[in-house]
């Protein structure tokens, strides 16, 4: 139940003062999690895992019986204002964190290293990673490498729509920013491949999944990460990254401009706060064929 919310985020670092931050992560991971229907006692694969936002509501709700192997390839030292390590040994330390097991290592790393061992999951997570992906072939890998490990993968992702204007800013500073992200050779930003819902089916697809069940949420005005990703976008920095990886003078001034309507989105809310933009929330089953 959402009334969890306040309890789960309770387990995860907190901001000082602000607890309603991790309050509202935590919901919207309710809501996802809800929509898949992950039972109790099950095993999970969770796959970019990050801080452990989404590993705090999976370990509430499989619960003792149950046990999350929870794997991302971030450094010790990312992240803030707390570093991964620190979220993920704090989660570790509290109520449940014996149901909990970190990986450090890419998802595709991971599943090569556990190929042999027999080791299978109920279910396989990726909640708000695969943007974080360098490439498409990216999640090609991790759905293939899935086959037979799983009975079924569940994907949360932004949807690339919005629902109400205040997330009109997001979407369009995911765009500016991915735009931007495509000129890079590596790159640590949270948004590097932004595919849409119909990509990752068709990818899911090629990779012998069926998407069976999916829908659309539309995010609490509590949740800032749109707000995030705008101002990252608004920021110098932004403008100063265009300039030093972009060569193409055209695709530059896409990008800029890109930014510009970024901010004239912004302006057209007169005041008002910056939302979020709506989340893609699916399960896939094996292809009978595959």
């Amino acid at each position: 139940p959402l009334s969890l919310a306040p309890k789960i985020a309770a387990y995860s670092l907190q901001v000082p003062n602000h607890p309603e931050i991790e309050i509202t992560q935590a919901a919207h991971r309710i809501h996802l999690i809800n929509n898949w229907a992950i039972p109790r006692g099950a095993r999970v694969l969770e796959l970019g895992c990050g801080q452990g936002n989404a590993t705090a509501v999976l370990a509430e709700a499989v619960g003792e019986s149950g046990h999350i192997d929870a794997v991302d390839p971030g450094s010790p030292d990312y992240g803030a204002p707390f570093t991964l390590s620190q979220a993920q040994s704090h989660l570790s330390s509290g109520p449940v964190g014996g149901r909990i097991t970190w990986h450090r290592g890419t998802p595709q790393e991971f599943l090569l290293q556990t190929s042999n061992s027999n080791q299978n999951w109920d279910v396989a997570v990726l909640s708000h990673c695969i943007w974080y992906f360098s490439s498409p072939d990216v999640l090609t890998e991790i759905l293939t490498s899935l086959h037979g490990r799983v009975h079924q993968i569940h994907i949360a992702e932004y949807a690339l729509q919005s629902t109400h204007p205040p997330s009109f800013p997001h979407v369009l500073a995911v765009l500016a920013r991915g735009t931007l992200e495509s000129q890079k050779d590596s790159s640590t930003e949270n948004v590097r491949t932004p595919l849409t819902p119909s990509a990752i089916k068709q990818i899911s697809h090629k990779c012998h999944w069926e998407c069976v069940r999916e829908r659309n949420l539309v995010p609490g005005p509590g949740l800032q990460d749109g707000s995030w990703e705008v101002g990252s976008v608004m920021s110098e920095d932004f403008a100063s990254e265009v300039e030093k990886f972009v060569a193409n003078e055209r695709l530059r001034t896409v990008i800029l401009s890109a930014r510009d309507a970024v901010g004239a989105a912004v302006t057209a809310l007169e005041g008002g706060k910056v939302g979020t933009m709506d989340v893609w929330v699916a399960s896939f089953s094996p292809l009978a064929s595959g």
